[in-house]
Formats: C-alpha cells, structure tokens, sequence
C-alpha cells in the first residue's frame, strides 16, 4: 500500500469518531421509585408538574448530581442499559429527566415504566425489580421525540404584569439550557432570568408589553444563544406554551 493511501486511510480514522459524533457508554447503577401507575413523579424537582409523569410514555427518571447540573440537566434524554445478560434488552431504556435523587451509589431513580424497559421481557423486567438497584451503563443521547425545538410555558405562579416565570419543558437533541434573558428595551440591554429550581426560571417586574427571550444553550460542541423568531405577545397567560426551532 502507497504512503498517500496509508495516510488517507489514517485520516479517515481519525475522523470517525468526529463523523459519527459516538459518545460511549459511562458505568454506574440505577434503581426505581414507586407509583400507583408506573407513571412518573408530577411532583418531580425540574418543575414539569403532570407533564413530568407521562412525557416520553412515563418512561423518565431523577437523576444524580453530577447529571442534574442544578437544574441544567432537567429534560436530558439517556440510553441506560443493565448488565445481566440472561435479563436485560440489548438497548435497555430511554429515559427523560425529571426530578433529582441520590441512592445507593445510583446516577438514575428511574420511574416504575422506565425501569420495566431494562428487562428483555415482562418477567425479566419482574426479577431486575428484585434485585432493587442494579449495575447499569448509561449514555446521553438526543432528544427526538419533540424535534430540534425548545418548548417553554409561562409558569402557573405567573401574573400579569408583576410577576413572570417560565418552565423549560423540551429540549431537543443534547443541548441543556443553562440561562434564559429578557430583553429590557428601556434599558436596551438583556437582563437574566433567574433559575429557581429546576427548569424553572422567573423575573420579577417584567416590563410592559411584549417579552422578548433568549436562551443560552450547551453541549459537548459548545455553547451559544438561541432566540425565538417570536415574541411572548402582551397579553401574555400562566399556562401559554411556545416552542421554537434551536
């Protein structure tokens, strides 16, 4: 084989990984929390309420610390997968975080339906139950199921005019939003939200009329602001949701 075939065969390679943008699989263990449905936790602490129980089909999951970057990590899609071979699916479950939690050396408390996906069948699923917290493998992977979209509702607790918030429900592909901003045209600067618990973000005294945002978004790649080609119209309601393309 020529040197120039060699040295293209290195290069191709080398770029592999780049080109199919793989993120390999991380050990830890996970266990299940109990519900009366199997659905997940509307009380969960990203502050989705009911739509935290039966996003993705109820299949979610509280996380560690180190996966819940104080808020950042809420709405995180993960591939986690168990590791007994005679029990667990090849592809293991798909989960969306929705709630913080600590266990015995655990990164995922997942909800009764997302724990049942890591068994190869309905009895498999029985017996890893059992076992309480087993050895996993787990990986981020992107949010599909919503788009290459940001989806936020201004909060319930909101009030016309004297008080705004908004939920960050969705977010698509491996993206965390790691600040929210609002425009104060009187001032023609940004002026951040504050984060108050999980995906949540509010601003006391928002100015009148339109609300412009902006979101600042993260990944392995970087990080950068997004703006929705909208604006949150005067009017605005506890309870509207918006979406918008990343």
């Amino acid at each position: 084989m020529g040197f120039k075939h060699q040295l293209g065969l290195v290069c191709v390679i080398l770029l592999l990984p780049v080109l199919c943008n793989c993120q390999q699989f991380t050990k830890s263990r996970a266990s299940y929390y109990g519900t009366a449905d199997g659905y997940g936790n509307p009380r969960g602490a990203c502050g989705f309420g009911d739509y935290g129980r039966t996003v993705n089909d109820g299949s979610v999951t509280a996380v560690s610390a180190k996966l819940w970057k104080n808020g950042a990590g809420c709405g995180g899609c993960y591939q986690v997968r168990c590791k007994i071979p005679e029990l667990c699916d090849v592809n293991g479950a798909n989960v969306v975080v929705t709630d913080y939690g600590e266990g015995d050396r655990t990164d995922f408390i997942m909800s009764p339906r997302g724990f049942s996906k890591l068994g190869r069948n309905q009895d498999a699923s029985d017996k890893l139950k059992k076992y309480g917290v087993v050895d996993v493998e787990y990986r981020r992977v992107s949010c599909t199921f919503k788009g290459y979209s940001i989806t936020f509702e201004i909060n319930e607790h909101s009030k016309n005019p004297g008080y705004f918030a908004i939920v960050v429900l969705y977010v698509g592909g491996t993206y965390d939003v790691t600040a929210v901003e609002m425009w104060q045209k009187e001032h023609y600067k940004w002026e951040a939200l504050r984060r108050t618990n999980g995906a949540v973000f509010d601003f006391a005294n928002p100015p009148k009329g339109e609300i412009r945002l902006r979101f600042q978004v993260s990944n392995s790649a970087g990080v950068k602001w997004v703006e929705p080609n909208f604006t949150i119209p005067a009017n605005w309601k506890a309870g509207a949701s918006y979406s918008f393309n990343i």
